[in-house]
């Protein structure tokens, strides 16, 4: 065991081992094992998780999961200290390739053998961390929840931290037993056992001691019981937001894997995971997590989902909380459905009043009512231009008096909203004003402060620092009017949620669609307000996170009303349905309170009710993207490893982006004129004429051929053919939006354009 060497073979030895070998492949089945390379064996210390893409052997099918392992295996380094810990993952639907502990130099020695393609260290994803289905307009006993029996039948699987059973949002009440194709494993016993709701559990996590899919972060959670948690009377936090807690599809079964951990989510883990939901039979994926934009073939989400549509299974991912930056995206597959986050009509208001008597509207969803309404001393923590103590962080304060104080602190600067408050509290302060900085703007989140405190925008709070400036005694009191319904501007775009356009495909608009993603109240692991009695425990949270599981559970409804619809079509009913006006009738508006963009608000704000009616629809197969991605310019070994098939582009007609079948459009415009086709589905009546109305994006003239579509029979499909060319009018900006509509006597079809001027 000295050496990391293997040893030689005595002659004697080597004659009995051939003899073995002779033996063995005249009694089993042939397998032609990776090239006979000695690879030495690296102590353990130096071992890290690497995902290794191969070719299969020539001529042989392993569809047997132990002759596959044993493939997989044979790359591997072999001796006494080569254990089977070794081999992580043994990938089988999602791709063709494992996951393996290995040493950069056991992984640069592998490229020799025959079948090797590459070998990379697995990266680590983050998570992108009630009222809603009212809001979304549904109800119970009414419209698409009843019609859809509320997703009976439906299987969503949800990649996150895990889940905690037991809780009343995964209770199985009403629920039937899962649908016969259901293969899945459920890996907690006894009184955490799985059930008709929660009928699949399993963890992944490869880093770290195994154990079953418990969540202790309490994303996993809140997620699922956003996605599909049964109906739960009585739901709060803090007692705000009563009311009855469910999520989009209250009756659909759930399937849960845990692939993150507090140190972060593994794509090899990631992979693994969706190869096993693939396996399992879920209809849904819904993933609250991603990273940086990257090349399908190298983004595991997009490899792993790309084999999920294969099998008719609906993704839902993400956008990421980068906002508002552009080109700030994950999840950009034009397969995957992206989404971003948005607010919702409700709010929990906490409001200041300075010794000026001006008023100062915020949020809080800590409201104590033994607080005293009563005029305190008011500091801003960041006074004489100390910013770093203006953040709240810690130790920040010690040098600050802040003792029976309400402090004026900034969000930011690396330091969570709920973390600025504990600073204070522990230095004595009586309450917080949390400012948003300038790019959040508006945007304020009800968060379970730890003490008295109310989150303000950024107008409001240069305005109350212009005012302790500006008096030798500022003073200030907190009042808090709890839940308030109906607010007008709603929704309007998170300023956190990621913009486009795309990185990795600026021809696909993204992102798709926007959903409720800010103060999401859903299930959580245990009490935030210590209430130790407690067994339904609920929290509010927000982030893209959020938004991602209510189209997950909405598609699931869909599923449920059109179990012909594919993957494509559920996407398209969806986006060209969304809508674009507030509960007031304006547009749309981004954190700043100006009109949102394409690159935030995608086709538009989710509409279930009208997503179930969509009359035409935007279909894709899977093949249909294989000349799109020869359009990206993969090779192909990298399109390969997407679509898990050969490919050869060279005998493909390539297509640019925006001629893929999609509900949208993003089209790049120099002097000459881009024309483009598209071919709609009627799943509406029979007969039905659509009839399209055209908004000019400036500086762009846009016509449709031809301008009418009249259908005469179900599931029957149209082409038209859009131009764009610049027109005759000047514009000073690199993009311009537009969209056209199909409007028949009942339905219209939208589809955003976005058009970058060069």
């Amino acid at each position: 065991m000295g050496s990391n060497k293997l040893r030689p073979l005595s002659s004697n030895m080597a004659l009995i081992m051939f003899i073995h070998y002779v033996i063995c492949m005249l009694f089993s089945s042939p397998l032609v094992i990776a090239d006979d390379i000695t690879i030495e064996i690296a102590p353990k210390s130096n071992l890290q998780t690497y995902i290794v893409r191969v070719n299969l052997p020539r001529g042989r099918v392993l569809a047997d999961s132990d002759e596959l392992k044993s493939w997989y295996s044979s790359f591997l380094p072999a001796g006494e200290e080569a254990d089977s810990t070794r081999l992580v993952h043994s990938y089988r639907n999602v791709a063709t390739g494992f996951a393996a502990k290995l040493s950069p130099e056991e992984a640069k020695e592998m490229e020799k053998m025959e079948g090797f393609i590459t070998a990379r260290p697995q990266k680590k994803l983050s998570l992108h961390t009630t009222h809603s289905p009212s809001f979304l307009g549904l109800h119970q006993n009414l419209g698409l929840w009843k019609s859809s029996n509320y997703g009976e039948g439906v299987i969503i699987g949800l990649l996150d931290t895990g889940i905690t059973p037991g809780h009343p949002s995964f209770d199985d009440k009403d629920m039937p037993p899962p649908p016969k194709k259901w293969k899945g494993k459920c890996e907690f016993t006894g009184k955490a056992a799985c059930n008709n709701k929660l009928i699949g559990a399993r963890s992944f996590i490869s880093d770290g001691p195994a154990g079953p899919p418990a969540d202790e972060e309490g994303h996993g959670t809140h997620t699922a019981g956003t996605a599909a948690g049964n109906f739960v009377p009585g739901a709060n936090v803090y007692g705000m937001a009563n009311g009855t807690a469910a999520g989009m599809a209250p009756h659909a079964h759930l399937a849960v894997y845990k692939v993150c951990s507090e140190d972060g989510c593994g794509d090899a883990d990631i992979l693994a995971a969706m190869d096993a939901a693939v396996d399992d039979g879920v209809d849904v994926l819904s993933l609250s997590l991603g990273g940086a934009s990257l090349d399908f073939f190298d983004d595991v989400i997009a490899v792993g989902a790309f084999a999920a549509i294969q099998k008719g299974i609906f993704v839902s991912c993400s956008a990421g909380n980068s906002g508002p930056f552009n080109a700030s995206l994950s999840n950009e597959a034009p397969w995957i459905l992206t989404v971003g986050a948005s607010t919702t009509d409700r709010r929990i208001l906490a409001t200041t009043v300075l010794g000026n008597k001006d008023v100062y509207t915020g949020e809080s969803l800590f409201q104590p009512s033994n607080f005293p309404y009563e005029f305190m001393p008011l500091i801003d923590a960041g006074a004489g231009g100390n910013e770093t103590a203006g953040l709240c962080g810690p130790g920040s304060l010690d040098d600050t008096d802040v003792k029976g104080k309400i402090v004026l602190c900034q969000r930011g600067g690396g330091v969570a909203r709920i973390e600025k408050g504990q600073m204070v509290k522990d230095a004595g302060g009586a309450a917080m004003i949390l400012m948003n900085d300038e790019l959040e703007a508006y945007d304020t989140v009800a968060d379970p402060h730890v003490l008295p405190a109310t989150h303000v925008s950024y107008d409001a709070g240069e305005k109350i620092r212009a005012y302790i400036n500006s008096s030798s005694t500022p003073s200030a009191a907190i009042t808090f009017q709890g839940t308030v319904i109906a607010n007008p501007s709603a929704p309007t775009v998170a300023s956190f949620s990621s913009r486009g356009p795309s990185l990795a495909s600026p021809g696909i608009l993204k992102p798709d669609i926007i959903g409720p993603g800010v103060s999401i109240l859903a299930a959580w692991p245990v009490s935030v307000d210590n209430n130790t009695n407690e067994n339904a425990t609920f929290n509010m949270i927000s982030g893209t996170s959020m938004s991602c599981p209510h189209l997950s559970g909405i598609a699931a409804l869909l599923k449920s009303t059109h179990p012909e619809w594919s993957p494509a079509a559920i996407k398209s009913a969806i986006m060209t349905t969304a809508g674009q006006l507030n509960l007031e009738g304006g547009p749309i508006e981004d954190e700043r309170h100006l009109p949102a963009d394409v690159f935030a608000l995608g086709a538009g704000h989710v509409n279930p009710s009208s997503a179930n009616d969509p009359g035409l629809v935007y279909d894709l197969q899977p093949e249909d993207y294989i000349p799109y991605l020869c359009g990206l310019g993969y090779t192909d070994d990298e399109i390969r490893t997407i679509v898990q098939q050969s490919v050869s582009c060279s005998n493909i007609t390539s297509v640019p982006e925006a001629q893929l079948n999609y509900p949208s459009f993003s089209v790049e415009l120099g002097p000459a004129t881009k024309t483009y086709t598209r071919t709609v589905t009627n799943v509406g009546e029979a007969n039905s004429t659509y009839s399209v109305e055209i908004n000019q994006a400036k500086g762009v003239d846009i016509g449709v051929t031809p301008d009418t579509l009249s259908f005469t029979k179900v599931n029957q499909k149209m082409t038209y053919e859009i131009q764009f060319s610049k027109s005759s009018t000047r514009v000073n900006a690199t993009f311009v939006q537009g969209a056209i509509v199909w409007r028949s006597a009942k339905r219209a079809v939208r589809s955003p354009i976005s058009v970058k001027l060069v």
